[in-house]
């Protein structure tokens, strides 16, 4: 059976028209050396947070806040996932 022909799709730049450089979004681009130091350490103060919040009896770490201690944490560990979603 012969093979069918492959189709090569038409390559489409975005350009800036003022100086025709390419803007965000070509395929070399690289997360920053700094993301995924930043998303670990946000993933560990969230969890942190968290277990500090349940080993101590709702009493750590701010003790007047309350159930708060919880969003803080979720909030830490969603900074995270946002972080995971641009690392490239």
């Amino acid at each position: 059976m012969p093979k069918s022909r492959l189709r090569k799709k038409p390559r489409q730049q975005n350009l800036t028209p003022a100086n025709d450089e390419l803007v965000h979004g070509s395929k070399n681009e690289e997360s920053p050396s700094w993301l995924p130091t930043v998303m670990v350490i946000s993933f560990l103060v969230g969890l942190g947070w968290i277990v500090t919040y349940y080993v101590s009896n709702t009493s750590y770490p701010v003790p007047g806040i309350g159930a708060w201690n919880m969003l803080i944490g979720l909030a830490a560990i969603g900074l995270g996932f946002t972080l995971a979603t641009r690392w490239k």
